[in-house]
């Protein structure tokens, strides 16, 4: 980043405390005292950072050697690549022997409420936060004590925190865990962090690593005196009484807008704040003319200025103060600024004339907008990073920033930018939204001072007692695309919280801390989706898988990796599946981060996500790759995967007395992850569905439409009598796939004649995809199920219900004439061997419908059958036909292509296998 200004150096070693003139022993290293385990780590990383070859690592910050250094404490935190991972982990790790290794977990299969009101989670804001508390139900569950955990995303460090928690956890919470976790092992568990984003790094590090609390109280306390004594009388007004003088708590600045009907400027505060209600009308009347207007439809009034900072003369969008709070003694007041409070104003522009303040320019991408976040509206004008504070504020930062000695104080004036920059809304009710950089109509520009002493005593009472350790968490500053700072399988456990899609602009974001900090997110590796960085659906899935195998190689076998996904977009839903696949991994449970049941298609397709979700996916063993690699693409190798899968599957989830569906468990969903684990090792599929079908009913017990190895079904039957109720997940049909799954689960509870479904089915059909092929309940009924026509034996299926449900048919016999006559024209679920029959009929109808999907001069299907094409897609695979799927997946509408999980799998590995890239 170039600076306007010559550089001044902000950072200085930090004063030598009692606790720091202490012996430490560090990565098996003994020190005097801490202050010298400092600055031998610092050389070391100096001499680092003069290697070419280590800058070049993906992710290297953007910055100078010296701000890096400033801000880094090695070998615990770096604000770049850190070079002492592999040695923290030989020094601390334990042992592995993947042949004595006997790890064995099931997934995390509760759903989890923890709210967000914690003072260590709310001690510094960030984009998005996991609370800690949540991670530790994770991490209590897939560890032991000393485990090393790894978050590749950690943003603020959560997750170290709450593995370090775990050695100490409060009562309340500790009896709550053992309630459900009966057999839990208390105790901290090692933390590798790491994140791309400086900012992000820098805040773990104070919420992660031991800090002298008293060190930093006195500090703060001596600087927010030092510079008040200076600078107070700028935060100074004249009482109304034209006598004394009040303390100003915060100014009200308001947008000057344009009356577009007599060309007036309009005060938007006077005009459209009610001072009565507290609101802003969303119409007022001019002042002028009284024309009714609206503020979406007002243009700026643009004003020319001259900027102190940058010493030139500029142009902006006109704001002004319109109110000032203050206080005389205990008692509080409000006025309109005076003649005096603008001479204040004045001197204080002239007082920083003469100053040397740092201000950065934003980052830019073309023209005059510089990030995806940029909006030309309430933007305009705002170059640098001192554009988002009054000149008032950016100058008592400045100052309390330049006298921080070391990384706690800093990081206390981080923590309160979101609340003393323009992007604190007199109306929002609270700090400025963090990941955004909105500036309001309505600023309210707070006292520096009071929201640091405010800060400064909470965090003195949230680290009080203090759960940090040194020896527990390293940090790192870099891209989890590159991680060659961790040997393979040295990960026992991984949790993240990563990016998805374009929800949050991490880097654009988090500029304004940065600025300060001086040290700048390398975006070019981050993995959002951003139209100013010019990164779309698929750079952001290559991003993500590329992590994604990283986290796969440090993985030790068998373990667990948790995924918080939170997106509306099944897009992006799907692209993180794919990645994870593409990575190696194999899904086995998602669940809500609420209280709250989600639906059959939040939790198990590519369907609707209205909530927070978990995704729990293991690393397969070594044992069941090599085995797979001798038997792969036959039938024996795609059952010792499925054996494999059963073991790392919930057996029993219970909640409120009721049993809840395994959705992984069920036949369909066993079928689509055998499907993908041998697309992704680019081997032939060697069952058809209906095959793969019979042969699960053959070869392992099925229990409430769901499927167990032998030894799992009696401890899921014990588990199953203890609750009252058992609760179907909810299905909603919107194509001839989930259209099959209901009809399915409807015959097999209770079969039924055309008659009796069609009006059912009716009803269950208004949210069908436009895209696809309407088909009539006849039809699916043909290709997937059978009628007993009246002729033989009643089945089985059909006579268990009949003489359930009815005492007349009770003890009939299955040729009885009375049970026939009741049995006729029902349809019902077909025993595997006849679904096998079936599904040949049907995949001749749908690979008819392909072969005219390839010959098709249409650029792209509108409406077309989604089974036909995934039979197709299939059929190709099978015959390594790559360029059919990639020809026919290019003609299907973009959305239809990134919302289904297995069109995109397929497309994806088709891609891959002609060497293009991934979508």
């Amino acid at each position: 980043m170039n600076n306007n200004v010559k550089k001044q150096s902000l950072f200085a070693s930090a004063p030598t405390s009692e606790i720091e003139s202490n012996p430490v022993e560090c990565l098996g290293i003994k020190f005097p005292s801490d202050s010298e385990r400092r600055k031998y780590f610092k050389e070391k990383l100096k001499e680092k950072l003069k290697d070419p070859s280590f800058r070049q690592i993906e992710g290297f910050p953007v910055g100078n050697d010296e701000d890096i250094l400033g801000l880094s404490d090695p070998p615990y935190y770096t604000a770049c690549p850190n070079p002492f991972i592999g040695d923290f982990i030989h020094v601390y790790g334990k042992p592995y022997d993947e042949k004595s290794d006997n790890y064995s977990r099931e997934p995390f299969a509760a759903d989890i409420s923890e709210g967000k009101n914690d003072p260590i989670y709310n001690a510094h804001t960030y984009h998005t936060k996991v609370p800690y508390k949540a991670i530790m139900r994770y991490i209590l569950h897939y560890t032991e004590p000393g485990d090393i955990v790894l978050d590749g995303f950690c943003g603020t460090g959560m997750t170290g925190v709450a593995a370090q928690i775990c050695a100490n956890p409060d009562p309340e919470f500790k009896n709550s865990v053992q309630q459900d976790m009966p057999t839990v092992h208390w105790g901290a568990r090692k933390t590798v962090l790491s994140d791309l984003c400086p900012a992000a790094t820098f805040i773990s590090n104070t919420y992660n690593l031991a800090a002298n609390i008293e060190h930093f109280e006195k500090e703060m306390t001596h600087i927010l005196e030092e510079v008040k004594e200076q600078f107070g009388w700028m935060y100074e007004t004249l009482h109304i009484d034209g006598r004394s003088k009040g303390r100003i708590h915060y100014v009200v600045w308001s947008d000057v807008f344009v009356c577009s009907n007599c060309s007036q400027n309009i005060v938007f505060f006077n005009s459209a704040y009610s001072t009565a209600v507290g609101v802003v009308e969303e119409e007022f009347n001019c002042p002028h003319c009284q024309k009714a207007l609206k503020k979406r439809f007002l243009e700026h009034t643009i004003e020319t200025y001259y900027d102190p900072i940058l010493k030139i003369t500029n142009k902006r969008n006109k704001q002004v103060p319109v109110l000032i709070s203050y206080s005389v003694g205990s008692k509080r007041y409000e006025k309109s600024p005076t003649k005096e409070d603008f001479e204040i104003l004045n001197k204080i522009e002239h007082l920083i004339s003469g100053e040397v303040l740092i201000s950065h320019p934003m980052m830019n991408k073309g023209g005059e907008g510089w990030g995806a976040i940029w909006r030309s509206g309430y933007h305009f004008g705002i170059t640098h990073t001192h554009h988002f504070y009054t000149i008032r504020n950016f100058i008592i930062l400045s100052k309390i920033w330049n006298k921080c000695m070391d990384s706690q104080s800093r990081w206390a004036l981080t923590g309160i930018l979101n609340y003393v920059n323009k992007k604190q809304s007199f109306t929002g009710g609270g700090g400025g939204m963090p990941g955004v950089l909105y500036i309001a109509s309505l600023v309210q520009e707070k006292n520096v001072f009071e929201v640091l002493e405010r800060k400064m005593h909470s965090l003195v009472s949230t680290f009080t007692p203090d759960y940090r350790k040194k020896t527990e968490v390293i940090i790192s500053t870099q891209s989890s695309g590159d991680l060659k700072c961790l040997e393979k399988s040295s990960i026992d456990y991984i949790f993240v919280d990563p990016p998805f899609g374009g929800n949050i602009m991490y880097s654009e974001g988090s500029f304004l801390w940065e600025s300060w900090l001086r040290v700048f997110t390398n975006n070019k590796p981050e993995a959002i989706e951003n139209p100013a960085q010019d990164k779309k659906l698929k750079e952001y899935q290559e991003l993500m898988t590329t992590c994604f195998k990283e986290f796969f190689r440090v993985l030790k076998s068998g373990r667990w990796m948790t995924v918080e996904f939170h997106n509306s977009q099944n897009s992006v839903w799907n692209a993180i599946q794919e990645g994870l696949q593409q990575a190696g991994f194999v899904v086995a449970d998602v669940r809500s981060l609420d209280k709250q049941q989600g639906s059959f298609k939040q939790v198990t397709t590519a369907g609707a996500v209205k909530q927070d979700l978990i995704i729990s996916a293991y690393k397969p063993s070594n044992i069941l790759e090599k085995k797979f690699g001798l038997e792969a693409g036959t039938e024996s190798g795609a059952w010792d995967f499925i054996r494999e899968h059963l073991k790392q599957l919930p057996i029993f989830v219970g909640k409120n007395n009721q049993a809840e569906v395994v959705a992984e468990r069920q036949g369909f969903m066993l079928y689509d992850r055998m499907v993908a684990f041998h697309v992704q090792h680019g081997i032939l599929v060697p069952l058809s569905a209906a095959e793969f079908y019979a042969g699960l009913s053959e070869k392992f017990p099925e229990r409430d439409g769901m499927y167990f190895l032998p030894e799992q079904s009696s401890q899921y039957e014990k588990k199953r009598m203890s609750v009252r109720d058992f609760q179907q997940l909810a299905l909603i049909v919107q194509d001839e796939s989930s259209a099959i799954q209901w009809l399915r689960q409807s015959l097999y509870e209770k079969p039924q004649t055309f008659q009796e479904l069609h009006p059912q089915f009716m009803r269950e059909i208004g949210g069908w995809q436009q895209f696809e092929k309407p088909l009539e309940l006849k039809e699916m009924l043909e290709q997937n199920f059978i009628a007993y026509d009246g002729v033989g034996e009643v089945p089985s299926q059909i006579h268990a219900y009949l003489s359930t449900n009815f005492h007349e048919y009770r003890c009939l016999a299955k040729d009885n004439s009375l049970l026939k006559a009741k049995a006729k024209d029902r349809w019902y679920v077909p025993d595997p061997n006849k679904a096998i029959d079936l599904e040949k009929l049907r995949d001749r109808s749908l690979l008819r419908e392909f072969q005219d999907y390839t010959q098709t001069t249409q650029k792209k299907l509108k409406v077309f059958r989604l089974e036909a094409v995934r039979a197709g897609f299939k059929r190709a695979w099978a015959e390594a036909d790559y360029k059919t799927i990639v020809n026919v997946a290019e003609k299907l509408p973009a959305s239809v292509l990134e919302e289904d999980q297995m069109l995109l799998m397929w497309y994806s590995n088709a891609q891959t296998r002609m060497g293009e890239k991934l979508i």
